[in-house]
C-alpha cells in the first residue's frame, strides 16, 4: 500500500491543527460554534516565524520551513518585505487550493541592535536538527516519487510533527524581556521556534447562514465570548479583509537565577480572514495572496499591554 504526496501533506496538516488546537482555546470555540450551526471549518492559511541567522544543524530562516515542504507540493507565490519590523516574508500555496496557503516569514537578526543579535545568537547557535536521517530521506524520495509505502509515510508525518516546536534550550528570562522591548517577534520566536504561530479560518467556506461574512462571524464570536481583535482590516467588498481573536497566554519555560522557571506569555491567535473576487487573465477568481499593510498590522496580535 502507498500514500501520496498529497495524502501525507494533509495528514501533517491535519496533526498540525489538533496540536494548536490543543493549546489554543478560541480556536477550539470557533470550531465548535461553527460546527454546531452545520458549518464547516476550512484554514486559509498557517503562519510560522523564523530567525535569519545561524541556528545550528537548522537551515537558517525562511528555508526551516522551507526545505519540508517543497517536498509535500507546496511552491513559492510571492515575497514580502516589512521594512520597519525587519521582517521578510514568503507564502507558499498547493496545487489544491482548498490546503491552506502557508505564510513563513524571517526575522532579519543582523539589523537588530548588536546587544539582541549576540543574545539571539548565542541561544540558537547549537540548535539540533529535529528529524531523522531516516525522515530527510523519505523527504527526499517523496520528491522524486510522490508516493512512499503506507507505513513510511506514517513514520514521517510523526516525525514532521515532533519538528514543529520550539528546537533551542530553553531562553533566559532576563533574555526575552530585553530583547521584547527591540522585538516581540523575536521574543515570540525565542520561546515558541518552529511552532505554527497561527491558523486562519477561510471564511468563504465557512458556511454558516447567520455568519454570512467576516464582520458578523466576528461579531457572533464577540458575542459568544471569544475576546477579538477591536477593527477589521480591510474595506468591505474588497479582495482581503482579516481579523482575529486575541492571543492566547501560555506558561512557558524559562531559566532565572535560581533554575528553570514559568512566565506567562502569548502564544497564538485565531486568525479570520475573507477574501474577494479579482479578474486574472480575463478570469474572476478569488484574490490568493496578502497584503503588505493588514500583515503588518496582524504581527502585533502577540503583543500584549504587559509584554
Amino acid at each position: 500500500m502507498k500514500v501520496t504526496a498529497k495524502e501525507i501533506t494533509g495528514a501533517l496538516l491535519s496533526r498540525l491543527w489538533t496540536m494548536y488546537l490543543e493549546r489554543v482555546s478560541y480556536a477550539r470555540e470557533y470550531q465548535r460554534l461553527v460546527l454546531k450551526k452545520g458549518g464547516q471549518v476550512v484554514n486559509d492559511h498557517i503562519a510560522f516565524r523564523t530567525f535569519n541567522t545561524h541556528t545550528g544543524e537548522q537551515p537558517e530562516g525562511i528555508r526551516a520551513i522551507k526545505h519540508i515542504i517543497s517536498s509535500l507540493e507546496y511552491f513559492p507565490v510571492e515575497k514580502y518585505d516589512f521594512k520597519k519590523k525587519k521582517l521578510k516574508a514568503v507564502h507558499f500555496e498547493h496545487p489544491d487550493p482548498m490546503f491552506p496557503k502557508l505564510f513563513i516569514s524571517q526575522l532579519e537578526v543582523d539589523q537588530l541592535p548588536e546587544w539582541a543579535q549576540l543574545v539571539i545568537k548565542r541561544t540558537v547557535k547549537d540548535t539540533p536538527y529535529l528529524l531523522s536521517d531516516e525522515s530527510i530521506g523519505l523527504l527526499s524520495m517523496l520528491k522524486e516519487k510522490g508516493e512512499l509505502p503506507r507505513v513510511a509515510g506514517e513514520a514521517l508525518v510523526n516525525d514532521l510533527a515532533q519538528y514543529f516546536r520550539r528546537p533551542w534550550n530553553v531562553p533566559h528570562k532576563d533574555d526575552v524581556l530585553k530583547i521584547n522591548d527591540v522585538s516581540q517577534y523575536a521574543a515570540w520566536v525565542l520561546l515558541h521556534g518552529n511552532a505554527v504561530n497561527h491558523f486562519t479560518a477561510f471564511i468563504n467556506h465557512q458556511n454558516v447562514k447567520e455568519w454570512p461574512d467576516l464582520a458578523s462571524t466576528c461579531q457572533g464570536l464577540a458575542e459568544a465570548g471569544i475576546p477579538m481583535k477591536e477593527a477589521l482590516e480591510g474595506e468591505k467588498g474588497s479582495k482581503l479583509r482579516q481579523s482575529a481573536t486575541l492571543a492566547v497566554k501560555e506558561e512557558v519555560d524559562v531559566k532565572g537565577d535560581d533554575g528553570l522557571e514559568k512566565m506567562s506569555w502569548t502564544y497564538a491567535y485565531y486568525e479570520l480572514a475573507e477574501r474577494g473576487l479579482i479578474v486574472e487573465n480575463g478570469e474572476e477568481k478569488l484574490f490568493t495572496g496578502f497584503l503588505g499593510e493588514q500583515a503588518k498590522h496582524l504581527f502585533d496580535m502577540t503583543r500584549t499591554r504587559d509584554n
